[in-house]
C-alpha cells in the first residue's frame, strides 16, 4: 500500500473511532437525565419504571399533607382523581404547594410505589397549572377542582 495511501486509512479510522466514542459517552451521559412525566393513573397501573428518576404530576389531595416535628420531611399524595400516589419528599417547599394545588413531584419510585422526590414544583398562581398535570387531569375527566366534566 502506498505510504499517503496508509496515512488517509489510519486518520480516516482515527476519526470514525473518535467520533463513536464521542457519541457514546454522549448518549450515557443523557440517559441518567432523562425524566418521563407519569399522572398517577400510570404510576399505579405499573407503567411507571421502578427505581428510575421520574416526575409524577396531579393535585395534592385533601388532608393527605403530614410534617414532621422534627425535620423538614413532608409526605403527601398527588392525585388525578382517578388514582393516587404517596410521596415523600425532604426538603423546604415552594412558597405556593398546598393541599388541592397543583404540583409535579421527581424523584424515584419505590417497589413499594412511593416517589422518594428530590424536587418539588408548584404552580406559580391560582390559574397556573403545568401542562403535565392539567393535560392529565384532562385525560381523567375531570377539571382542576376535581369535579367531573
Amino acid at each position: 500500500m502506498h505510504p499517503v495511501r496508509k496515512q488517509r486509512l489510519y486518520l480516516v479510522l482515527f476519526v470514525a473511532l473518535f467520533s463513536s466514542a464521542a457519541i457514546g459517552l454522549i448518549t450515557y451521559a443523557l440517559r441518567g437525565n432523562i425524566n418521563l412525566f407519569y399522572p398517577p393513573t400510570e404510576v399505579v397501573s405499573g407503567e411507571a419504571p421502578i427505581g428510575q428518576s421520574i416526575r409524577v404530576g396531579g393535585m395534592v389531595e385533601e388532608g393527605s399533607l403530614l410534617r414532621a416535628d422534627d425535620s423538614l420531611a413532608i409526605s403527601f399524595t398527588l392525585t388525578d382523581y382517578q388514582a393516587s400516589v404517596p410521596v415523600v419528599y425532604s426538603g423546604i417547599l415552594p412558597d405556593l404547594f398546598g393541599e388541592g394545588q397543583g404540583a409535579v413531584a421527581s424523584g424515584v419510585l419505590s417497589d413499594e410505589g412511593v416517589l422518594q422526590a428530590t424536587e418539588i414544583l408548584a404552580k406559580h398562581d391560582e390559574n397556573y397549572m403545568p401542562p403535565e398535570v392539567a393535560y392529565a387531569l384532562e385525560n381523567s375527566g375531570y377539571d382542576k377542582k376535581g369535579k367531573t366534566k
